[in-house]
């Protein structure tokens, strides 16, 4: 009867041998692999896959991984020949005398690997002969050590990650070398169908799979069985999964992800497992993303309380049995998370009929953040002008916390009211030296929109353009004494066009005025005046010459930043005046390379002579007026070698800020996608410099070199004096007004000079 059984075997695998595939396909064998994006410290900061794979080598993989898996899947791995007939035979003759059933198991890891890489999952008993031909042709060709290795490197084990090296970051967040014993198991316990046994999907599944791996590794004699009963005792902790776009840089690895799907194609960035190392400071970014989110959301509410616009007791849902996504992470200090409220106190002491821990005080809130409970008191919610939560909200009510203190004993957080901002923002940091940027946000929240307003979004740059104005003027021989005329002037504009008439922002005049008293109160009249005087051409090509790329209009409203630009324009072109006037090009990649280390590209610092570096000298000593004694006055609190230049775009639609010491600029820019007021009176100074001045406070903080900063390097040809700020005129160190000056030499007072 067995001689029977296997000659009918014989026959049936002869029969389908004549349509499979070569397993000699394996020696060139390279599976879809994470293509990988590092910022300047190797930290990973992106990710692109169609499979999230990490190869991993035999080595590498440890012995209670390897272990685990031969136990649970193929204990007979290490001395079968790529099947075993004794299964093969009892599945066969259960599949033909129940026909109408799905094919019952009986793989190999061999002939799983086979299945995965060259055959159709569908459950036939075609595919099961082909499966098991083919796992005898691998076993032929590849030692057992290189079979076991492709099958921990291809199998799918869920979430999207590809062989147990995702699988261990995915599940633990560690490398598959550090797993413990009870985290192996699992690895191993969930290889059959992760879809369903992950523990992400049932915890319940996961664990009685990871303790029939620890049973199986006790029976072949890997571990005790009181090391079983041990690990089995142990609860699954997880890594959490991932969310997507958790990148601490979305913004900005979305377009190393645009350059290099334009460089190499889609399915080289997706399959390839190229490294990408960028010029991304993971620090600064840290700090961008906070200095941004903070800046917004204190902006958001000057403009006032939103009432929330979703309450789930209206959807249907109950109070205690909503959940929030946001609430699977962890939450800690500083976070702003959302929360639900579950009752109100006030005039009318709304209450849901839910259990309280305490009585709630008059006027207060308590809102539920996960499983914690938190009280919201007057204070918290002081900035909406509102003395009773029951003028704000009810109960049901999603709305954001800001999460001040946690008492994990008691299950509760302090945390004060917020709400998300509407408008947007953006922020960028570039190296003066090289260009490399180091820091780079696009707007509020990647999730809300991908639009990268640091590099898409051409705006109106108002009176952030000046400096590119007087640059021209310094550099045809002007100086920071020159005085110009700050009174009521008008432009005919044209036929049937009303004339033009600039005014300045406080719509006052002061008559004969210094260059430097121009630029740091940000005199409009005076500015438009210079720009007639050097016609429009010639400020439009200084602009060109430090990397302006965007339509500027030849009109003297130019001069005020009529014309649009984008924050990378504008950063880029500040970046020149510390740097003795070369622009270095702003670049994000390092280089690419791909998994066997050959280089595909590598990016170094080009520079562009923008200006002469004793007109960029001057202009570094006006901007740096402007934070001492001008319109941000406010960054001289930052006590550092600082230059910049506030713009606020007519009605408050845009504000800016761009600002550098000697090593670094930063550009800050805020505003409504769709061009509306920010606010009364919300100037660059007031929307925009903040946020530049926390980052550069984390930035300063970070160099650790605060009691011997960096300086600005005067070229050989500057000449120093001491005169009167106002007057420009020289007087003795030490008169009351008197500031220390920087000419070009030949064109100090006293040379021919002020015009």
């Amino acid at each position: 009867m067995m001689a029977a059984l296997l000659g009918i075997l014989a026959g049936v695998l002869a029969a389908y041998t004549g349509d499979l595939p070569e397993v000699t396909a394996l020696d060139e064998y390279t599976p879809a692999t994470i293509t990988r994006v590092l910022a300047s410290d190797g930290s990973l900061v992106g990710e692109y896959a169609t499979q999230r794979r990490v190869l991993i080598r035999y080595e590498d993989i440890p012995p209670v991984l390897r272990q685990a898996i031969m136990s649970a899947e193929d204990a007979g791995f290490e001395s079968h020949f790529g099947v075993k007939f004794s299964r093969i035979l009892v599945t066969a003759i259960k599949d033909i005398a129940f026909y109408w059933r799905s094919p019952a198991g009986a793989s190999t890891l061999t002939q799983m690997l086979a299945r995965n890489l060259f055959l159709k999952p569908d459950k036939t008993l075609e595919r099961k002969i082909k499966e098991a031909v083919l796992a005898i042709q691998i076993e032929k060709r590849y030692t057992k050590r290189e079979i076991f290795t492709l099958f921990c490197n291809q199998m799918n084990l869920g979430h999207g990650a590809y062989g147990v090296e995702a699988a261990s970051r995915v599940y633990f967040g560690k490398a598959a070398k550090d797993l413990k014993l009870e985290e192996a198991a699992l690895i191993a316990g969930i290889l059959q169908l992760p879809e369903r046994q992950s523990p992400y999907v049932n915890l319940k599944w996961a664990t009685r799979r990871r303790n029939y791996a620890l049973d199986r590794m006790a029976v072949e004699g890997y571990i005790s069985q009181a090391d079983a009963d041990a690990a089995q005792a142990k609860p699954i902790v997880l890594a959490g999964l991932p969310a997507p776009g958790r990148s601490i840089a979305p913004y900005f690895v979305e377009e190393v992800r645009k350059h290099l799907e334009h460089q190499y194609g889609a399915r080289e960035l997706y399959e390839a497992g190229l490294v990408v190392h960028t010029t991304l400071d993971a620090e600064l970014q840290r700090a961008a993303n906070l200095a941004l989110n903070h800046g917004l959301r204190q902006l958001e509410k000057r403009r006032g309380f939103r009432r929330p616009s979703r309450n789930v007791v209206s959807e249907g849902q109950t109070l205690e049995g909503y959940r929030d996504r946001r609430w699977d992470r962890p939450i800690r200090v500083g976070d702003v998370v959302p929360a639900i409220v579950m009752n109100v106190s006030g005039p009318r002491d709304r209450r849901a009929p839910v259990a309280t821990v305490k009585p709630l005080a008059p006027g207060a809130a308590r809102v539920r953040a996960g499983s914690y409970l938190i009280d919201l008191a007057r204070s918290a919610f002081q900035w909406t002008g509102r003395q009773s939560a029951a003028e704000l909200f009810r109960p049901g009510d999603l709305i954001e916390v800001a999460v001040i203190g946690i008492d994990e004993a008691d299950g509760t957080i302090t945390a004060t009211l917020e709400q998300t901002p509407q408008m947007e923002g953006a922020l960028l940091a570039i190296d003066n030296r090289t260009g490399q940027i180091r820091a780079m946000v696009g707007g509020f929240d990647f999730g809300r929109s991908k639009f990268n307003r640091a590099v898409q979004a051409p705006r109106q740059v108002g009176s952030a353009f000046k400096p590119i104005v007087f640059t021209a003027a310094i550099d045809r021989g002007y100086t920071p004494s020159s005085l110009l005329m700050d009174a009521p002037v008008s432009y005919h504009a044209g036929a049937g066009q009303p004339p033009y008439a600039p005014q300045n922002y406080d719509r006052k005049y002061e008559g004969s005025i210094t260059l430097r008293r121009v630029l740091e109160q940000s005199r409009n009249v005076p500015t438009v005046r210079m720009m007639e005087q050097l016609t429009p051409g010639q400020v439009i090509s200084y602009a060109r010459r430090l990397g302006f790329e965007s339509p500027l209009q030849p009109y003297l409203s130019t001069a005020l930043g009529a014309s649009e630009a984008t924050l990378l324009e504008v950063t880029s072109a500040y970046s020149a005046f510390p740097n003795q006037g070369v622009r270095m090009q702003p670049y994000s990649i390092v280089n690419v390379v791909e998994r066997d280390g050959t280089l595909l590209e590598e990016q170094r610092p080009q520079p562009h002579e923008g200006i002469r570096a004793d007109t960029a000298f001057v202009i570094t000593n006006l901007l740096r007026g402007v934070v001492n004694r001008g319109t941000a006055a406010k960054a001289a609190v930052l006590n550092w070698p600082l230059g910049g230049k506030t713009g606020t775009v007519d009605d408050y639609t845009d504000a800016w800020f761009v600002g550098f010491d000697p090593n670094i600029t930063v550009g800050v820019w805020v505003g409504f996608d769709l061009k509306k007021p920010l606010g009364p009176s919300e100037t660059g100074a007031v929307a925009a410099l903040p946020i530049w001045i926390e980052f550069m406070k984390a930035y300063i903080d970070a160099r650790g070199d605060r009691k011997n900063p960096p300086s600005f390097g005067p070229p050989s040809n500057i000449v120093f004096m001491s005169v009167d700020r106002a007057a420009g005129v020289p007087v003795d160190a030490g008169t009351p007004g008197a500031i220390i000056e920087a000419y070009i030499a030949g064109t100090q007072p006293g040379v021919g000079f002020p015009r």
